[in-house]
């Protein structure tokens, strides 16, 4: 049964944030550099975990701002920056063109048709000659899910005899189209920066029931079936990681990936 958005955001907080988010989070601490920046949005907070993080980084002189994706999720974050004494202004405002100096933008659970759409947001509300940092999921990641998937939904009949996985492989973008999508945004001075990471799970039912895989990947996936078929695809990709696996742990690969770049002055 698919989950409320209160019980979404709980599992962010719970299982999400350390789990998923933070790999990618670590990608920002290791390659961006702050500069005394007046003010800056995180986009797509989440519960905020990040933030309180860099809060300690930037220091009190930059104006830190954050936009929860929903409801819940700002609920939990206002609570936590109360409870630590934060100085973090979490809200779902809409911010007006040009307003920050630095925005970092949290991409990687947003469908990968939304990649450009986002970025192209991150733009809009940043200063000319600011800079924007995305975090999201390129081209090489889920390779070993994916290419079980498509088998499970061939032997099912399902998914149009799994095209439905193989498109799933055409959405991740390649870094040079990520490349690509920073440029026709509007940024310069583009940089981007990867890294594998690897999930590792004991064995298929561990897979299929774990918070990231069945409450947050799967749904988009499968979005095609209905609820038989899905329950169907979920048993079957289970029984089939245990048989291929055997008493091995199932890994999949994800392609963590950072872009920075600055904003490109109006001609």
């Amino acid at each position: 049964m698919q989950k409320t958005q209160k019980e979404l955001a709980f599992l962010r907080e719970m299982h999400i944030a350390d789990k998923w988010t933070q790999r990618f989070a670590d990608l920002i601490d290791k390659h961006l550099k702050f500069n005394d920046e007046e003010n800056l949005l995180y986009l797509n907070a989440g519960t905020g975990n990040h933030c309180f993080a860099l809060k300690d980084r930037v220091g009190e002189k930059t104006a830190f701002f954050a936009q929860c994706e929903n409801d819940d999720l700002l609920s939990i974050s206002r609570d936590k920056a109360i409870a630590v004494g934060a100085d973090i202004d979490f809200s779902m405002v809409r911010f007006e063109d040009d307003s920050f100096d630095l925005v970092l933008t949290d991409a990687t659970l947003e469908r990968s048709s939304e990649a450009g759409k986002l970025l192209g947001e991150s733009v809009r509300i940043v200063r000319e000659n600011g800079r924007v940092a995305v975090m999201m999921v390129s081209a090489g990641s889920f390779g070993e899910i994916f290419s079980l998937l498509w088998e499970v939904l061939f032997n099912e009949d399902l998914g149009q005899h799994g095209a439905a996985a193989e498109s799933l492989i055409a959405r991740l973008p390649t870094i040079s189209k990520v490349e690509e999508l920073a440029e026709n945004a509007g940024l310069k001075n583009i940089n981007i920066h990867s890294a594998s990471e690897i999930f590792e799970y004991d064995n298929g039912k561990e897979f299929i029931s774990s918070p990231l895989v069945s409450d947050f990947l799967l749904p988009e996936w499968l979005e095609s079936l209905n609820d038989e078929e899905k329950e169907r695809v979920n048993q079957k990709l289970a029984e089939l990681i245990d048989s291929e696996d055997g008493s091995l742990t199932f890994r999949f690969t994800v392609k963590a990936t950072l872009l920075i770049g600055t904003k490109s002055a109006r001609q």
